[in-house]
């Protein structure tokens, strides 16, 4: 591993001191280091000599592993930099963190075993999102949590039909349609009230949003299939689609969403001695008083 990559939250003044230490902890391993543009500006010109300041592609495009500083919104961002498989290593500065879970005290054991192939690593399914209109392909992404066609702030009930591949699910009434990927089962698809799925399950989760009918529940399906949602009786400006939060379109009447598993993976490294069951332990409090 010759150049390891720094993203942190553009607002996090908390971790200035972090990234000069640990930016200097990277280059005392003969480790290149390089921050994008925001994360370099948050030390505040106190960054050891020989770091490289980049853009956030550029930045993906040089690392053999990202370090991402924030939260779970951090890391989301952080993934879409990487265009070859890399392992990603998230601190968790956020609230909850199901993907940032490494803790401050845990980062420099984590690193260790990341530059001596000691790490432990899960790999992520990624989906994959292409909105048509027509025979014109409208937008296209890569998500590691979910796609979700909601409703605009103002608009009624939206209309939808759902289709795994080719053969008609249902029509839902509701607020909008969460498809998730096990990772992000623990996301937006939690708080609809959809299931928790293993991140190792090879699945897709389809939720609605405070459906109109109460036996509209939630569906897991394998994901090796298409999802496909239509939109029925939608005005302009009335329903949007949404990529892992962090960006997306208004539909059209006319547009279709399509929903497949992704070719790529997102290596998300683990905590030393942590498992996925004592994650959701912490972070949902089960077992508390």
């Amino acid at each position: 591993m010759k150049a390891i990559g720094i993203v942190a939250r553009p607002d996090l003044a908390d971790a200035a001191e972090l990234l000069r230490e640990l930016a200097q902890w990277l280059l005392a391993h003969g480790i290149e280091v390089w921050l994008e543009e925001k994360t370099a500006a948050l030390a505040d010109g106190a960054l050891p000599p020989g770091c490289h300041r980049a853009t956030g592609p550029e930045v993906g495009a040089a690392s053999d592993a990202l370090v991402v500083l924030g939260g779970d919104g951090t890391l989301l961002r952080a993934s879409r930099l990487l265009k070859k498989p890399a392992p990603v290593l998230g601190v968790n500065f956020g609230a909850l963190g199901f993907l940032t879970e490494i803790t401050l005290p845990e980062l420099y054991e984590t690193l260790d075993g990341l530059l001596n192939g000691t790490y432990r690593a899960e790999e992520r399914r990624l989906l994959r999102a292409v909105v048509t209109r027509g025979s014109e392909e409208r937008a296209a992404a890569e998500v590691l949590n979910d796609v979700v066609v909601t409703k605009a702030s103002l608009a009624r009930i939206i209309e939808l039909d759902v289709s795994v591949d080719g053969v008609f699910v249902s029509a839902f009434r509701a607020d909008g349609l969460i498809v998730s990927s096990p990772t992000g089962s623990t996301a937006y698809n939690l708080a609809a009230g959809g299931p928790i799925v293993h991140p190792a399950l090879g699945a897709m989760v389809l939720t609605p949003i405070s459906p109109h009918m109460l036996t509209n529940r939630p569906l897991v399906i394998g994901d090796e299939g298409m999802v496909e949602v239509r939109l029925r009786r939608v005005r302009e400006g009335d329903v949007h689609v949404s990529f892992d939060g962090q960006g997306g379109l208004p539909l059209l009447g006319t547009d279709v969403v399509r929903v497949t598993r992704s070719d790529r993976t997102l290596r998300l490294v683990k905590a030393p001695g942590r498992d996925y069951f004592e994650v959701l332990r912490t972070k949902l409090k089960w077992g508390e008083r």
